[in-house]
């Protein structure tokens, strides 16, 4: 489904790879940073179309690097654990958000994997003074199909000052609402231990290209 696809091309859902030089720069403007790793994306998507389709697992190396280091997974998976943290130990914790992370990398190479000629346009804007969290609106523009409103949504780490992505709006579905849904009842039900492991599982499988609604 077309807001399925769309929401892969998050992530920005966010991190483990070091942040370079530019990367870092742009940390500390949201409007900046979601313009440079939507920009770095599809600029290497496009310059690496050859090996992509001799290797489709190579999306997911660039999931990792260009779009996870701008996506607070932590903050992300600690809100889809939800009312449950509390039942959790840090190990417990640790695991789910490393699997979470490899989920969401999936994810969204799944949604890259059907996207080949996009254009985007970008929101600019500054930030208030002293708000912690923005919204920057970005439209996914192709030919011949109606164009996609995507917000991303930011919030400024209070002690490093950095910005980093925590959700997606697309056409008007967040994406960290739908995984809320999908995987906290998991967890009160089943236990964090075997959603973790369900996720892990679910990473294991080949990529592969998501539907588009026409």
């Amino acid at each position: 489904m077309k807001k399925l696809l769309m929401s892969g091309l998050l992530l920005l859902a966010g991190l483990w790879t070091p942040l370079t030089a530019s990367a870092s720069a742009s940390a500390s403007d949201p409007y900046r940073l979601v313009n440079d790793v939507a920009q770095k994306t599809f600029d290497r998507l496009a310059r690496q179309q050859a090996e992509i389709e001799a290797n489709p697992e190579h999306l997911r190396t660039i999931v990792r690097e260009e779009m996870l280091p701008a996506v607070d997974v932590r903050f992300s998976a600690y809100r889809v654990i939800g009312n449950q943290l509390n039942s959790t130990t840090p190990e417990q914790r640790d695991r789910f958000v490393a699997a979470f992370s490899d989920y969401l990398v999936v994810t969204y190479a799944d949604a890259l994997a059907a996207y080949k000629e996009q254009q985007l346009n970008i929101g600019t804007g500054s930030v208030p003074k002293g708000e912690k969290l923005v919204s920057v609106p970005v439209s996914v523009l192709e030919p011949n199909k109606p164009a996609i409103k995507l917000e991303f949504k930011l919030r400024q780490n209070s002690r490093t000052g950095e910005w980093k992505v925590f959700d997606m709006v697309a056409e008007g579905i967040s994406l960290l609402s739908a995984k809320q849904a999908e995987l906290s009842g998991l967890i009160r039900q089943n236990g964090i231990d075997r959603v973790t492991s369900q996720l892990q599982e679910h990473t294991k499988k080949p990529v592969t290209p998501l539907e588009v609604a026409q």
